[in-house]
């Protein structure tokens, strides 16, 4: 029997369905956080081990991300014809695969085999979101998608602000900062041997991480979580989707990717740089790697204002506007403001505290884009998921254009990458999801 026989409607399943499903949804999202936001304190781990430029240093978040763009449209062709739960097992297991990559990586201290490795985890990723966001998006209320999805970037908040910490804990020792300091008097080869160490310290903790994602993606496989259908469309829905034959007839869906394009890449940009705007301020890595737990509990904070709030104070698409307008401002105060200020127990400028509230304003963001880029899509929803999933490449190019910026200037000026991302955001939530027609 197929996976699309076996599926039912969404109003066919009782509460007690509903909320085992969003549960298991739950901890997908929250494997989702810990592996993609480790990335922020991988990427100055890397440049040290592998002697990077802030430019090649960025690459580990464009061979992670890079293959959303990739794998987003096959996974919505794989999962049709799998079915959701046995494609979730699949993306589980390719991103054990790219874990286990990390020792042959180690071992030779080869960085192009660890990109190898970020690329592979990303496609089992892409496969698991382009499964996952849709599904939270129709399973309930339509005008209740963003508090769902809410919950969702609270499990993978609160994920990311564990995994830099735990990554921490397990691979960083205290005697690090001497050792960072020391480098560049060493030798060639005392400097090799070093490195060596240092890099060979993430083998066994992927070796741990690859093996509990394999036995998950068997233990998600045979879950409960039900097969629902994405393909129904009510007679309305129907009807004014008759003529459509291609996608790219939906601009609210194509214009709200590229919104996920920018909006990603902002909050990769903010999490990811903001341990080496850290230490530009003089931060070593053991004191700055709280910094992106700091901008995330920053996200739940507005994950939780958006759930008490939405729908009842404040409708999802107001939320959306409020934070982008928050996006745009925060970006011009992280620029134009500067003075030491002690906060938390840390001596730093000011301005790295407008992008830890950059966490704040991305908050509501994504949880407000999906359902409106969604809405209407009826036998497109699947595709529609995938080309919004492609807008995670978005993850890969942005920091990119930051790093570039920050090697050609400084790195508080690369911030500027942010401010024309926000004003499109700004556009999308007060008139671009409206579009129906393209006026060309």
């Amino acid at each position: 029997m197929s996976a699309q026989s076996t599926a039912i409607q969404v109003n066919q399943l009782n509460k007690s369905d509903t909320m085992i499903s969003i549960l298991i949804i739950g901890l997908m999202f929250f494997i989702f956080g810990f592996v993609s936001w480790v990335n922020s304190i991988l990427i100055p781990y890397f440049k040290i081990a592998c002697e990077l430029t802030s430019f090649q240093a960025y690459l580990v978040a464009f061979a992670f991300y890079i293959a959303y763009f990739v794998m987003s449209v096959p996974s919505s062709f794989l999962l049709k014809a799998v079915g959701f739960k046995k494609g979730m097992m699949i993306g589980f297991w390719f991103m054990a695969a790219g874990a286990f990559i990390f020792v042959p990586a180690a071992m030779s201290r080869t960085y192009e085999i660890f990109l190898l490795g970020l690329f592979t985890i990303g496609i089992g990723l892409a496969i698991l979101q382009t499964a996952a966001n849709p599904y939270i998006t129709i399973l309930g209320a339509k005008d209740r998608a963003a508090q769902r999805i809410s919950i969702m970037g609270i499990c993978n908040k609160a994920a990311g602000i564990l995994s830099p910490i735990v990554f921490a804990a397990v691979i960083l020792r205290p005697t690090d900062t001497d050792l960072f300091a020391q480098l560049s008097s060493m030798t060639d080869i005392e400097r090799s041997s070093a490195l060596d160490e240092l890099i060979r310290r993430v083998i066994n903790p992927y070796i741990g991480l690859g093996s509990f994602l394999f036995v998950l993606g068997f233990l998600v496989y045979k879950s409960p979580l039900p097969e629902i259908d994405t393909e129904h469309e009510s007679e309305e829905i129907a009807h004014a989707n008759a003529g459509k034959t291609s996608i790219f007839q939906f601009p609210h869906l194509i214009l709200g990717a590229l919104a996920i394009f920018l909006h990603v890449g902002t909050q990769v940009i903010a999490i990811d740089t903001i341990i080496s705007y850290a230490n530009s301020m003089g931060l070593n890595l053991l004191e700055a790697k709280v910094f992106p737990s700091y901008t995330l509990f920053c996200t739940i904070c507005g994950y939780l204002i958006g759930i008490s709030l939405i729908p009842k104070v404040i409708s999802q698409v107001n939320a959306l506007r409020i934070c982008t307008l928050l996006g745009t401002c925060f970006t011009l105060l992280i620029i134009f403001t500067q003075g030491k200020v002690s906060f938390l127990g840390h001596s730093t400028d000011i301005s790295i505290w407008f992008v830890v509230l950059l966490g704040l304003a991305n908050s509501l963001v994504w949880a407000g884009i999906w359902p409106l880029a969604l809405a209407d899509l009826g036998r497109f929803t699947k595709l529609g998921a995938s080309i919004m999933i492609m807008g995670l490449c978005g993850n890969a190019i942005m920091p990119l254009c930051y790093g570039y910026i920050a090697d050609l200037y400084n790195v508080k000026t690369a911030y500027w990458v942010l401010f024309p991302c926000y004003l499109y955001l700004v556009f999308y939530a007060i008139k671009g999801h409206k579009i129906r027609k393209w006026l060309f």
